[in-house]
């Protein structure tokens, strides 16, 4: 972080800014210190984001921050994980999961979980269900 900011009282003050990568903006600045979201979805890596807007519906919601919105457009023509989503914006996984939070209460996305392996059904009892569908 560069130290040239302004001399006050005598001393310098740290710059919000890192000469290479520009203006920095902290995590916990996106999700205003917030480490959890009030939405109850679990939100495991493998869920999956879907927006709830179309595509020529814009969301003028001025309480919504950038991230927010990249989100909502991410997520417009196919359903994204977490994971995939945390990559895409280059965000620590636990912003991107609150944010998803805030947009779970706007009603403007919502979130589907794959089913886990062990609910699946046996392949052994799939078989079956064919094989008694065959010989009808």
């Amino acid at each position: 972080m560069s130290q040239d900011g302004p001399a006050v009282s005598g001393h310098r003050t740290a710059s919000w800014y890192d000469d290479e990568a520009g203006p920095v903006v902290r995590p916990y600045a996106m999700t205003r210190g917030r480490t959890r979201s009030a939405a109850e979805t679990p939100l495991d890596l493998i869920a999956l984001v879907v927006s709830e807007t179309r595509r020529d519906d814009p969301v003028h919601d001025p309480t919504l921050s950038p991230e927010h919105l990249d989100i909502i457009r991410m997520c417009r023509d196919e359903p994204l994980s977490v994971a995939e989503l945390a990559a895409g914006l280059d965000l620590p996984v636990g912003v991107v999961r609150v944010l998803i939070g805030d947009l779970l209460d706007a009603e403007l996305v919502h979130v589907s979980r794959p089913v886990p392996p062990a609910e699946l059904p046996d392949e052994q009892v799939l078989r079956e269900v064919i094989d008694g569908l065959r010989a009808l």
